[in-house]
């Protein structure tokens, strides 16, 4: 078996620290034949979709991906901009305003990229970037605030895949969740409080997560309390009480139960209370995508206002904002400590070993 190498490895390389922040996904394009090819990715994977293998790639394959593609596709038109897709622009943004509030202290020892887990740039195409300009010491961030095994934990699997087949691994520190972490909770907060003093505030306001299966938090996934504490903290930063928000969760897929309550049903329900004014914020969302910007901002806006609904507004998601970069940065410091940057004495004599090598010698 062969094993990948950097294409132009040297010995006097100077060793770096590299930093991935990674997301869900996007198709290339918002076509049924880019989405048909993302969804076979994104549904086969088995953390996603925890099923009895060949019977779920009969239903895939038969059934949802000859249906699916040209829906989706028609979702993704309507929030797709010139400069594509609006997770990939956020997640591209994301890393590059990281790394400049970074090299304050970390100057050119510090690498950061950003990836997919499902389409490109891929885990592995980054890792292989990382590698080829000297990372021995790598911290990966996915940008997913609530831990659970179909974001966070597929994440690592891509990870560890891809670290079968190198013959050089680097160091490895993996940030499996910050849902309590008090720069974030901060960053959300301040977001939620500059879009009050610009356009009021409503009755009810909506924290609306991605949902997973019920059954995945009967099996031990943590992902609903710490949702639930995620929206705790919030509160109290935002000093509201129980009955001036609620935690709902969105995006649900299939037939059996989910994470409850619904957003849909709730938003459609609200009206007929007497609340006919909402906000709905996406606190386990880094940066605004299909789910935020048409399923809620589109599609669930469009349910509530049928209900009887007057005021709906949804508040975006962190993206590249200052208060997000400054808690991812805070976040990165954390898990980067004693990886500083220091003298690399040791490479001279590395890259001279190398050529002494009684390999290298001429006879």
């Amino acid at each position: 078996m062969g094993y990948k190498n950097s294409s132009h490895f040297s010995h006097d390389q100077a060793d770096k620290v590299g930093l991935i922040i990674t997301n869900l996904g996007t198709p290339k394009a918002p076509k049924t034949t880019e989405l048909r090819t993302y969804l076979r990715q994104f549904l086969s994977d088995p953390r996603v979709v925890e099923f009895p293998r060949l019977l779920w790639w009969l239903i895939l394959n038969l059934i949802i991906l000859r249906i699916r593609p040209s829906r989706s596709a028609k979702a993704y038109q309507s929030v797709w901009t010139e400069q594509g897709s609006p997770l990939a622009i956020y997640t591209e943004k994301q890393a590059k305003a990281l790394e400049q509030a970074l090299k304050k202290e970390w100057g050119d020892t510090l690498v950061v990229d950003w990836a997919m887990r499902y389409g490109e740039p891929s885990v592995e195409q980054c890792i292989q970037k990382m590698m080829e300009r000297g990372v021995r010491k790598l911290l990966v961030m996915p940008l997913y605030p609530q831990y659970s095994g179909s974001t966070v934990g597929s994440t690592f699997d891509a990870l560890a895949s891809d670290f079968t087949t190198r013959r050089w691994i680097p160091e490895l520190r993996f940030i499996t969740h910050y849902h309590d972490f008090p720069p974030y909770i901060d960053a959300l907060a301040n977001s939620i409080k500059e879009y009050w003093n610009e356009h009021g505030r409503p009755q009810k306001i909506i924290f609306s997560y991605h949902g997973v299966p019920l059954r995945y938090l009967h099996n031990g996934d943590p992902y609903h309390c710490q949702c639930h504490k995620t929206s705790r903290l919030l509160a109290d930063a935002l000093e509201i009480t129980k009955d001036e928000y609620l935690t709902t969760f969105q995006s649900r897929f299939g037939r059996e139960p989910w994470l409850q309550p619904y957003t849909d049903h709730t938003l459609e329900s609200l009206p007929g209370k007497g609340i006919k004014s909402i906000q709905v914020v996406c606190p386990g969302f880094s940066a605004d995508c299909l789910e935020t910007i048409e399923e809620i901002g589109m599609e669930n806006r469009d349910i509530f206002m049928e209900a009887g609904g007057e005021q709906f507004a949804y508040i975006p998601a962190l993206n590249d904002s200052k208060h997000h970069i400054n808690a991812l940065q805070a976040l990165a410091q954390k898990h980067l400590q004693g990886w500083e940057p220091h003298q690399q004495d040791d490479i001279p004599a590395r890259a001279e070993a190398a050529m002494h090598h009684p390999h290298n010698q001429k006879t």
